[in-house]
């Protein structure tokens, strides 16, 4: 009786067959000289990578030397020469183009782009590529409650990842501060009508005040808890980031003063899923977009009666 795995395969024990042996050609490197695409000879070929290159090089020096209308420009004209298949550079390209568009202040065109490469978007990286930008877009031109919605879709889409918090924490900050001052420097009406519309929009505003106080403090203690298990493995100047990072988070969520009952209960539902083994899991990185959902960032704890939390102090 033969034991499992015991026995092997005769072939196991043949002699390897000659290997012919094949001569390499010999390779000569190119070389150029430095900004070699910057010479008006550059383009004196029918090659169309060759010139997609050239114009790809000249964008991407015209954005580190500032000039930006330069960029956008050489950047069309390398769109013009890219493949059909050729999607990683197609992306590259379109996402330089409304960077600069931003840059330029065509606030219009550069979302244009954005919505451009969101229609071709096939995995999550591409979509997590494109909130960072429409989050860049927002923040130029100042549109605090869009660079938000996009801030908790990157929390939604990347839940690990403390900074995209602390942005979001850092944007709700932001839009409370805009609001107050929106709301002193709003005119006061002496007609009842209108004194009661008032009232009731200034309650309105309220709840979304205390909505918005409560997400900020949500993201703050969401980042500091996320930090502290991050720096066991840091050291050097990341570790002086983060230990920074955590000082300003303490200073942030003294100054929101939740009451100790309510940072608690935010620190008890914001760490349940804050598993060593799940936070190792890259699953989300390079996954296509079918089986991706993005859902309502509002949480149960956002949606309760604010009232009966007695949230603040």
């Amino acid at each position: 009786m033969e034991i499992f795995g015991s026995t092997f395969d005769d072939s196991v024990f043949l002699e390897a067959r000659d290997r012919v042996s094949v001569a390499l050609s010999s390779y000569n490197a190119k070389l150029c000289k430095p900004e070699w695409f910057c010479e008006s000879t550059a383009l004196d070929t029918d090659d169309p990578l060759e010139k997609q290159k050239v114009f790809k090089f000249r964008g991407d020096l015209a954005v580190r030397q500032g000039n930006h209308q330069k960029a956008l420009d050489a950047y069309s004209s390398c769109l013009e020469w890219v493949a059909d298949n050729n999607l990683t550079i197609r992306r590259d390209v379109l996402e330089g183009m409304a960077r600069c568009c931003t840059r330029l202040g065509q606030r219009e065109r550069a979302l244009d782009l954005a919505d451009l490469l969101s229609k071709e978007a096939s995995n999550t990286c591409h979509l997590i590529s494109l909130l960072l930008l429409k989050v860049s877009i927002y923040q130029h031109f100042g549109d605090v409650r869009l660079k938000m919605t996009s801030l908790q879709q990157l929390c939604s889409m990347l839940p690990f990842n403390p900074w995209h918090w602390y942005s979001l924490g850092q944007t709700c900050l932001q839009l409370l501060e805009s609001d107050r001052t929106t709301g002193l420097c709003s005119p006061q009406s002496f007609e009842s009508v209108e004194e009661q519309r008032e009232e009731q929009q200034e309650e309105a505003s309220e709840l979304d005040e205390d909505r918005i106080w409560l997400k900020a403090c949500t993201c703050f203690i969401r980042t500091r808890l996320l930090l502290r298990i991050l720096r066991q493995q840091q050291s050097s100047f990341v570790l002086q980031r983060t230990e920074s990072t955590l000082q300003t988070t303490d200073e942030v969520l003294q100054r929101l003063n939740p009451k100790e009952t309510t940072l608690q209960a935010l620190t008890e539902v914001v760490s349940e899923d804050l598993i060593p083994e799940k936070m190792r899991e890259d699953y989300q990185d390079g996954e296509s977009l079918a089986s991706v959902c993005l859902q309502s960032f509002q949480g149960a704890l956002v949606e309760q009666d604010l009232n009966d939390w007695g949230a603040r102090d």
